[in-house]
């Protein structure tokens, strides 16, 4: 499989293209009309000559208000911004309050200790897909990726790991590609997110936190994923039923985004 772009910036965490991902014998995710990140606030809109020159027209924001308020994004030259809040009102423990968890181990002994830490943040992605809120936010992302005025889209959360990850997952399934693959793409965010997060999860076990609950949070794990896709074949019988039913995505946009945003690979 193909690594996904990562695009060198210094000022948007985790930035990478979907372009390239294979989807089949022959096909490919176009390049450079996908990209994921995590927050944006740090980002430099003079200085970012990488990021100027992918030309995004929108940026999706899969966070909560809480989150936006405390580190609101800074668009790319000429981006709109649209929100699309997957947690809504009740995020939970995880994933949008991972940095105040990381700066209390107290508090994240007593919410994710004795053992609890993996099946806490693996349930926080089957609500991704059960929740009628983060149904509500994936069909408004999925439309504006779909909308080809819109292009290139960016999306994020805060790490570009969960919420993000959830989110290319879903675009890359729609498109055709495997599940393997999919697994492949949604943990390969890991080396950039523990490189980015290191002095946070250092602090933490200074302090005496767990090593386990670290890695929980700052991590994505296959049965992350596992739980969202098991969530969405136990609920709908798998992806058509979840794009029809849950999310109803219309015919004539799924049909856009496979003719517009699949390309075959040159051999």
């Amino acid at each position: 499989m193909q690594t996904v772009r990562a695009v060198p910036t210094a000022s948007a965490l985790n930035l990478r293209d979907l372009g390239g991902i294979p989807l089949g014998p022959g096909r490919q995710v176009r390049q450079g009309v996908l990209l994921r990140s995590g927050r944006l606030s740090g980002l430099d809109p003079v200085d970012d000559a990488a990021v100027a020159a992918l030309g995004i027209r929108t940026v999706v924001d899969l966070r909560s208000a809480d989150e936006r308020g405390s580190a609101p994004d800074t668009l790319p030259p000429g981006a709109r911004l649209f929100v699309a809040d997957v947690l809504g009102e009740n995020p939970g423990v995880a994933p949008a309050r991972f940095r105040a968890l990381l700066a209390d181990p107290v508090e994240a002994e007593r919410l994710l200790g004795n053992g609890r830490a993996e099946e806490v943040f693996a349930q926080s992605y089957r609500q991704m897909v059960l929740s009628p809120g983060a149904a509500a936010a994936y069909r408004a992302f999925i439309d504006t990726a779909a909308d080809t005025a819109a292009r290139p889209v960016l999306f994020h959360c805060a790490t570009g790991k969960g919420r993000a990850g959830w989110g290319a997952a879903l675009l890359l399934l729609i498109l055709g590609a495997s599940r393997d693959v999919v697994r492949q793409e949604f943990l390969a965010v890991n080396p950039v997110v523990r490189a980015a997060y290191r002095p946070y999860v250092q602090g933490f076990l200074d302090a005496g936190g767990d090593p386990e609950i670290a890695s929980a949070i700052i991590e994505v794990r296959p049965r992350y994923l596992d739980t969202a896709l098991d969530a969405m074949d136990e609920r709908w019988g798998g992806l058509d039923g979840y794009v029809r039913d849950c999310l109803r995505v219309p015919g004539p946009t799924l049909r856009r985004l496979r003719s517009e945003l699949v390309v075959y690979a040159r051999p």
